[in-house]
């Protein structure tokens, strides 16, 4: 009897929509506020694996933005996003009309599909933060964020801990500016209508499964703040400038609007960022020195396990941004195991999926991009190596380019334009720059690869410009030596 009121409390729960739906322990999603937007392009079930009840997800409305020529356009897609453990099983049905192709990005993932009618169907093993996108479409595609199941434990009588539960939730002056020594934790199911501000404070938790109002500019900022660590939320932007010891994990950025960049550091350090996902209006992720009221260099910042997507502008990018009347030094800054689904540019100077241009008298030192994986982006460059004088953004060109690693970087397409790697003068410089691995469409590029006449440089056969005042490039394959 026990067991049969239990399991009626159940599905009471399950039906009733308290919040959070839970399915065999293993797999968790929740409903959605009423008056937030959904859109209707996909339905979305999950189950844990060998199961046989389905649990729907809710997809929320996001908006990206398409550049057609010159113009941009507001687009709608889709996001879900869940929580489990162990293998779950994920049914997507297109609710447009057929499914003639399909991708579930990215594509190093590797994820098998079976496809029956309108349904795609895959299973994951592992939290994931996918593109799932029908028919080619990439402006009205499902972003799927499959998170681990959060572990936090509410307690309500904590004084220093504050809950946003399940619903919408407004803000005087559209913000929400948290204490030092707080924890705030934003529920799954929850709507924040204004921006998160971690401003001038310390020891800061902000964390859950909750939503930042897609239409907040800057819905996640850090400012002037030390030991900060933001988990799970979605938001627009998320933005440090001026900090020290900042953690920002299973985080997800998606803009629209313009100058809609994803994750800036401004002169900040210690800042480390893990399974992050960025599809955004602009540049990706950013690395400066003074800017925007922020003042002094950046350095040890640490971007890792993450995917990007940059609609506009670049997927990475450092250096522009300083201060010319005490020279800032940009160094320690690292980029591990990353994927790049897109990049679409077609200013010239603002190409590069991998770009470092040193302006405003910055230096920029010991950079290492490592197991990065590009898939065959729109428009632009692979890489864009650069001192950089652009009157639009800087006062004087930088001090100099020095010790850059490019180990274990992949490029699978055909859309790559001319990369560039340019020094200023005699006195601005890039140095000391590390192809190691360098792979275009499964080739390894080094100087010793076969079939490379001699009179050829090594750049010519990965179309990669070396331009002047350029010292120490050189093309390494160790893979070969690692595998022996």
């Amino acid at each position: 009897m026990r067991h049969l009121l239990f399991r009626y409390l159940f599905l009471c729960c399950l039906c009733c929509g308290l919040g959070k739906i839970f399915a065999a322990g293993k797999v968790v999603s929740w409903q959605v506020p009423k008056g937030v937007e959904l859109n209707d392009d996909f339905t979305v079930r999950i189950r844990p694996a060998e199961k046989t009840n389905w649990v729907s997800v809710p997809a929320y409305l996001v908006n990206v933005d398409e550049v057609r020529g010159t113009k941009h356009h507001v687009e709608h897609a889709s996001m879900a996003t869940f929580d489990f453990s162990e293998k779950v099983e994920i049914a997507v049905t297109y609710n447009k009309g057929k499914i003639d192709s399909a991708r579930v990005r990215p594509l190093s993932y590797d994820i098998p599909f079976t496809i029956e009618g309108n349904t795609l169907q895959f299973s994951l093993e592992k939290p994931a933060n996918l593109s799932v996108e029908v028919n080619g479409d990439i402006f009205h595609n499902l972003h799927l964020f499959a998170n681990p199941l959060d572990t936090f434990k509410v307690d309500k009588k904590n004084p220093d801990l504050i809950y946003f539960g399940p619903g919408i939730h407004r803000f005087e002056g559209g913000e929400f500016r948290i204490p030092s020594g707080k924890t705030v934790y934003v529920a799954g199911g929850s709507v924040m209508m204004g921006r998160m501000l971690i401003e001038n404070v310390h020891d800061v938790k902000l964390l859950g499964r909750g939503i930042i109002d897609p239409s907040v500019k800057m819905g996640i900022r850090i400012a002037n703040s030390r030991n900060v660590y933001v988990e799970g939320l979605m938001a627009t932007q998320c933005a440090t400038g001026g900090s020290d010891s900042v953690t920002i994990r299973n985080v997800k950025v998606i803009s629209y609007f313009g100058w809609g960049d994803g994750m800036n550091v401004f002169s900040s350090r210690n800042v480390l960022f893990d399974r992050v996902f960025c599809r955004t209006s602009d540049d990706c992720t950013t690395v400066y020195g003074t800017r925007l009221g922020f003042e002094g260099p950046s350095s040890n910042i640490t971007m890792q396990n993450s995917t990007l997507w940059a609609d506009v502008a670049h997927p990475i990018f450092i250096g522009i941004h300083g201060n010319v009347d005490k020279p800032e030094i940009l160094e320690n800054l690292n980029y591990v195991n990353i994927d790049i689904l897109d990049h679409k540019e077609k200013q010239l100077n603002y190409q590069g999926c991998l770009a470092i241009n040193a302006g405003d008298e910055n230096l920029i030192r010991n950079v290492r991009f490592e197991d990065i994986r590009i898939e065959n982006f729109r428009q632009g460059q692979l890489v864009n190596l650069r001192i950089f004088f652009n009157e639009k953004y800087c006062k004087a060109p930088g001090r100099g380019i020095e010790n850059v690693v490019f180990k274990n970087v992949s490029y699978t397409g055909n859309r790559a334009e001319i990369s560039v790697i340019e020094g200023y003068d005699a006195q601005r410089k890039v140095r000391n720059i590390r192809f190691e691995n360098l792979r275009i469409n499964g080739q390894i590029i080094s100087d010793d690869m076969p079939g490379k006449p001699k009179w050829y440089h090594t750049g010519d056969m990965a179309r990669i410009y070396v331009g002047p005042h350029v010292e120490g490039v050189s093309f390494l394959n160790t893979f070969e030596k690692e595998v022996i």
